[in-house]
């Protein structure tokens, strides 16, 4: 589970924060630019990933910035396909499975 999912009564549960919007000292596409990365990985309320799809839709410096990041992000996923090997996933389990007991005095 990563920072924008909890687990809540058995269930995983997708919480998105809402992105502030550009402010007077930001454009458009610094803001659009700046948040790319929430957008690919899917991490923006509908609202905010309208308004970037909107915005990517008329612009195309940053339709180019999209395009490229996704290539990098496609061409990574793609190298990165190795496993771990088996003795690396029983040893982190052995350690996982470790149990901690506390004894406390009630004297």
């Amino acid at each position: 589970m990563d920072k924008t999912e909890r687990r809540v009564g058995g269930d995983d549960i997708r919480v998105v924060t809402p992105i502030p919007h550009a402010t007077g000292s930001e454009s458009d596409c610094e803001h659009a630019i700046g948040h790319l990365y929430e957008f690919l990985d899917s991490e923006m309320t509908a609202d905010d990933e309208a308004r970037m799809r909107a915005h990517m839709a008329h612009c195309a410096p940053c339709l180019a910035e999209l395009s490229a990041e996704e290539l990098v992000k496609s061409l990574v996923r793609r190298s990165c396909s190795e496993q771990a090997p088996e003795s690396l996933h029983l040893r982190i389990r052995a350690q996982l499975s470790v149990t901690t007991t506390y004894v406390v005095d009630e004297g």
